[in-house]
């Protein structure tokens, strides 16, 4: 709120308010990393072993800084040796630090709020009485499996505590400008893998496969590379080139990160939730629900899940190194990945959010009712848009130099905001993908623990106990997930600068802002119908849009009325001080 009120005071240099500001924010960690390890642990041996993590990652960011020094030092008289053009190499790399500070905050702020999420919610559960020598509230899996669950519980810590230092220590430009953060968060990323792979299943076969498709997805991107640049020609690119592939290159980021959120937090707690005790059956407490009702429809999900999840961070690998990025970005073998990601995900929201395949078979078909939508608003702005141009290149008189100039700056501004249009619908596509994938596999109302009464363990309850109200949350959540996928598969591909596909991604952007508007509307349905259990709440809950509504309309008519008497207050002023103009200019706003 601080930074919101005085954010323009704090930009144009570093007061002592805004140091005071980020002395709360390191506050605000150290409070982060005691709530972690009160809230993870049950032991105070182990609470000091997090503890001691601080100091271990501290001390491999200091001896990687050490090791980048010298080795920059050695580069650096190279360099004046053979080239004096130094100045221009400190420029650009300003740049490159900037973009590697944005990075480290991206990752690190990924990496933090997952796995402080599961370090508090461990897989497994928790038990929930005290018999058999375990105390309620104890982790299930430190019972049945004590060696997976420290597995899982130090990997997700080391990443936990890497992602926290990196936040307090990205200010520190030596640090950015010799690697040693990237360095910390490509382990932070190893350690989110060993995390997945300890706690998302039960047995070792399944986390050696799960490891394993991290390396399948790096050696296919290099195969892909290599085959697809065999008659390349290596030449030096244009700033417009490399410019597009900063752009793609973010894109590529989001979705990565978009990934590794939501699959992380599904594979450490599937859908149906985990048996909380041992059953006559021989099922063990601990496991998935999931697992022994429908054994078929938990692997589709749990290796889907866990495909989707390997992707993104092998993905979050090759774009850390922009000599690994701007190849596979060139070939498309990034492309490929994602794409293969976001099927991924479709399939297992598919297998998780319902036990029938029916209801499975229905998402599918929204995927191509949200298409052909798509593809019909496409098609109604590119004849309207054609009848347009056609009668504009009728009546068009030939231009002048100047006027060509101007035409060039309105098309680089056109561009500008068509860029800015699309991080914008990207982050809407995101946060609505996040948010619906796990509401989705984790409805509201829970899911029934045991079978009994005519009731299937892992089913929803709001499904057997309030069906119409469950079928409109899960369609309207399933038809808001759905939307978001496709408008982040548009937003992908890349778009060659020649007029007819400009005017197509005009086109198309016009069609994801309509199908962003409807994913929101969908997404507030979906939020009326499972967040309260009588529909005149329902009903409330969708009137207060309106409320926000009119709370803005009331606001903007203000500002315009107080904007006018300011306005009518300087012109009077002018009027009144004609002999001395300078009085009004110096009241006019910067």
């Amino acid at each position: 709120m601080l930074l919101i009120i005085d954010g323009k005071k704090l930009r144009k240099k570093k007061t002592t308010r805004s140091r005071m500001l980020c002395g709360c924010i390191v506050v605000a960690l150290v409070g982060l990393v005691g709530a972690y390890i009160a809230g993870s642990c049950r032991e105070i041996d182990t609470t000091a072993y997090v503890a001691s993590l601080v100091g271990a990652v501290l001390a491999i960011a200091h001896i990687i800084l050490l090791y980048g020094i010298y080795t920059s030092t050695q580069q650096t008289e190279e360099i004046q040796q053979t080239d004096d053009n130094v100045s221009t190499i400190q420029c650009s790399g300003k740049e490159v630090l900037d973009k590697a500070r944005s990075l480290v905050l991206l990752l690190a702020t990924l990496a933090a709020a997952i796995t402080y999420t599961a370090g508090l919610k461990p897989p497994g559960g928790l038990w929930q009485d005290n018999t058999n020598g375990h105390m309620a509230g104890d982790p299930i899996l430190l019972t049945t499996n004590a060696s997976r669950y420290k597995a899982f519980f130090y990997c997700n810590s080391v990443a936990f505590v890497a992602s926290l230092v990196a936040i307090v220590l990205v200010q520190m430009e030596i640090l950015v400008k010799h690697h040693v953060l990237e360095a910390a968060m490509i382990l932070d990323l190893f350690g989110l893998i060993g995390a997945y792979a300890a706690g998302s299943c039960r047995d070792a076969n399944n986390s050696i496969y799960v490891i394993a498709l991290a390396g399948l997805v790096l050696v296919y991107v290099v195969i892909h590379v290599i085959f697809f640049t065999l008659d390349h020609e290596d030449k030096h690119h244009g700033d417009q080139v490399n410019q597009l592939l900063e752009k793609r290159r973010k894109r590529l980021l989001l979705f990565a990160i978009l990934a590794a959120t939501i699959t992380y937090q599904a594979g450490l707690t599937p859908p149906g939730g985990f048996l909380l005790q041992d059953d006559k059956l021989g099922h063990q407490a601990g496991d998935p629900v999931l697992l022994y009702n429908f054994p078929r429809r938990y692997k589709a999900f749990f290796y889907c899940n866990s495909v989707s999840f390997m992707l993104s961070i092998s993905l979050i690998l090759l774009l850390v190194n922009p000599n690994l990025y701007r190849p596979a970005i060139r070939s498309n073998a990034l492309s490929v990945c994602t794409a293969v990601g976001l099927f991924c995900l479709m399939v297992a929201y598919a297998a998780g959010s319902t036990q029938h395949l029916k209801t499975s078979i229905y998402i599918f078909v929204l995927v191509g009712a949200v298409l052909f939508v798509a593809a019909g608003l496409l098609l109604v702005f590119a004849l309207r848009e054609q009848n347009n141009s056609d009668n504009s290149a009728a009546a068009a008189p030939s231009i002048s130099h100047e006027q060509e100039e101007e035409e060039e700056e309105r098309k680089k501004e056109e561009e500008r905001k068509k860029h800015a249009r699309r991080k914008y619908l990207m982050l809407l596509g995101i946060l609505v993908a996040s948010v619906a994938y796990q509401a989705g596999l984790e409805p509201p109302g829970g899911a029934w623990q045991s079978s009994g009464n005519g009731y299937e363990a892992g089913d929803p309850v709001m499904h057997d106990i309030r069906r119409p109200r469950y079928l409109v949350f899960f369609y309207s959540n399933s038809f808001s997930f759905v939307a978001s996928i496709v408008v982040i598969m548009m937003l992908l591909p890349h778009w060659l600068p020649n007029r007819k596909k400009e005017e197509w991604e005009k086109w198309s952007l016009r069609v994801m802002n309509w199908t962003i508007l409807l994913d929101l509307v969908t997404l507030l349905v979906a939020y009326a119908a499972g967040s309260s259990r009588g529909w005149k709440t329902s009903v409330y809950v969708s009137m207060l849009i309106l409320a926000v509504l009119g709370y803005f309309a009331i606001h903007m008519t203000l500002s315009i009325w107080s904007d006018r008497c300011r306005r009518r207050r300087l012109r009077e002023r002018l009027q009144s001080s004609q002999e001395n103009p300078r009085v009004w200019i110096n009241l006019l706003p910067n």
